[in-house]
């Protein structure tokens, strides 16, 4: 993957701003594949199993902002506000699942979830209907042994069970931060959405650059494609001499 310049970060926020944020996160990616990795990329990115997406996401997040993600939630008993911080090069750096690595479970099998799947339950409300509904699409056959009911075999604990199972295959397709409440003792696990965090970083550095494209030009009467084009560095001394 490669980093984005000012003018194509702009215009990867630009382009991102009505999007769901499942599709800013795959928006995001694409715009970073390199010529190389376009090439080895034999399925659109919203095809790529979950894991295979948020180990992107976090080689981008490296690359755009450093390795080491930080945030913060509220303790769920107390209140008390918690941080975190987690080193985005652990998600790099786990284990990759197979392409087109299938999970057998429940006289099924079943394909790994995708971005696509996930866009597909976006809107529903009722946990276990989503749970359905994602697991019909992943179902890609029956095994002989298959019972005649869907429902039966699709039970609470047969979705807890194939949960389970694509879990253990695609290890990163969920990444839990753990958090113990120093006031209060609590125990709780929270999802991170690595793609609404990653848009959040991506859209306040748009907004520093469209900020510091705003000074330059009425300081100096400067076109937006000049002020772009001027290294990190560069800018940055301009506008020290501007704010002064």
């Amino acid at each position: 993957m490669q980093a984005l310049n000012s003018p194509d970060f702009l215009s990867l926020w630009e382009n991102g701003q009505r999007l769901h944020p499942l599709d800013r996160g795959l928006l995001a990616i694409q715009a970073s594949l390199s010529q190389e990795d376009r090439l080895e990329t034999e399925k659109p990115v919203a095809d790529w199993p979950l894991g295979r997406r948020n180990r992107a996401l976090a080689r981008l997040r490296t690359l755009y902002f450093g390795p080491y993600l930080q945030g913060w939630t509220v303790c769920t008993k107390c209140g008390e506000q918690l941080e975190f911080k987690l080193d985005c090069r652990t998600l790099e750096e786990s284990p990759q699942p197979q392409p087109d690595l299938r999970v057998s479970a429940k006289g099924a099998i079943f394909r790994l979830p995708t971005s696509r799947d996930l866009a597909r339950i976006a809107g529903e409300s009722d946990v276990s209907q989503a749970a359905l509904t994602l697991l019909s699409r992943c179902e890609v056959e029956q095994t002989p042994d298959a019972p005649e009911e869907k429902m039966e075999r699709w039970s609470t604990d047969a979705i807890e069970e194939i949960s389970a199972k694509m879990a253990e295959s695609d290890p990163l397709a969920e990444i839990s931060v753990c958090f113990d409440c120093p006031i209060c003792h609590h125990t709780s696990e929270e999802d991170l959405d690595l793609p609404s965090f990653l848009w959040t970083e991506i859209e306040s550095r748009a907004r520093r650059l469209i900020s510091e494209v705003h000074a330059l030009a009425a300081a100096y009467g400067w076109a937006e494609s000049m002020i772009l084009s001027m290294s990190d560095v560069r800018r940055a001394a301009y506008l020290r001499i501007v704010q002064a």
